[in-house]
């Protein structure tokens, strides 16, 4: 079992949801060539999605992925493979080169189970030019069964080599995971699982292992946890835990070594009171991500009173 399992590395990708994608360069080529000589099989450098769809005037560029720019900046493949991510709506398909032209060997395309048919029609697009491809719905936690259902049947039919069990608000714990696996397992037996996870209870990486012993194939993890508020399961971890004799600790601890323990004083990631909370409530981490941003951000039981008071009652309508 051990050896079909992958890492994918969203550090970049995933982190980028923490500084605004502001990471250098050399950052970037680090991470690349310490996550090959490390052994992780994947890295997501950032989001294909096109600026112009969104308006952007300065484009970040790894938030808005250049096929130029990466074969500059990636002049040679090593070991680990390279991916990005696309939003459903936010990608030019114009924008995609095929995949013997670029230097992405996967696109991975994330969206809510309402879109799932538009997400599907992007996978065929990517599947046709050459791509290994994922569907990553998010916010699963909160789907009802039968609309699950409807959603699975189109991805049993389509291309998509991998689907995505996502804990978009680090609500699940293991016995959950193992459930959705089966679950997944049972309606769409002809696929391969991935699994991306939240710490916000801490559980990212136990819930990260639940669906490795369940035969799930696709880790999603970063360095350090660095991701979108309570952040990842660490690649760290991962790169540890799992037996591959191919997998080597040494290179993920020189990158945090280097650049990430300086990043971490300059911005917040991580298993924090107000993400904890959210994760308890199953809600989307943005209102304790601004509350983070405030002035009051150590007040946690004002935050605790303001997430689980209900709205107050309307006054009634006068005569």
């Amino acid at each position: 079992m051990e050896h079909q399992s992958k890492i994918l590395d969203c550090t970049i990708r995933d982190g980028g949801l923490v500084n605004n994608w502001d990471f250098s360069v050399e950052f970037v080529q680090d991470l690349y060539n310490g996550l090959s000589a490390a052994g992780v099989e994947y890295m997501e450098i950032g989001y294909k999605n096109s600026a112009r769809l969104l308006n952007v005037s300065e484009p970040n560029p790894w938030r808005f992925l250049d096929d130029n720019f990466l074969k500059e900046i990636i002049p040679e493949k090593k070991f680990t493979k390279l991916s990005a991510l696309v939003d459903i709506g936010r990608v030019d398909p114009d924008d995609i080169l095929p995949r013997e032209q670029s230097v992405l060997d996967m696109i991975r395309v994330a969206c809510y189970i309402r879109e799932v048919d538009k997400g599907l029609e992007l996978v065929k697009l990517f599947h046709d030019l050459g791509y290994e491809t994922s569907l990553n719905i998010m916010a699963l936690s909160s789907v009802p069964e039968q609309q699950l259902l409807k959603a699975f049947d189109m991805v049993k039919a389509s291309p998509v080599d991998v689907v995505y069990i996502v804990d978009s608000f680090g609500s699940l714990d293991p016995a959950d995971i193992e459930h959705q696996v089966k679950k997944f397992r049972e309606m769409v037996p002809n696929k391969q699982l991935g699994i991306h996870t939240h710490n916000n209870m801490q559980l990212a990486f136990a819930n990260t292992l639940a669906a490795y012993q369940s035969g799930v194939t696709f880790l999603d993890s970063s360095v350090y946890g660095m991701g979108r508020a309570a952040g990842n399961c660490n690649t760290e971890l991962l790169v540890s835990y799992i037996q591959k004799p191919s997998y080597e600790l040494k290179p993920v601890l020189g990158v945090i070594e280097k650049h990430m323990i300086e990043m971490r004083q300059k911005w917040e990631w991580g298993y924090i009171i107000p993400y904890m909370i959210s994760g308890v409530l199953n809600e989307h981490p943005r209102v304790a991500m601004a509350h983070r941003d405030s002035a009051d951000r150590d007040k946690f039981v004002e935050f605790y009173d303001k997430v689980t008071t209900p709205e107050a009652p309307l006054a009634p309508a006068s005569k």
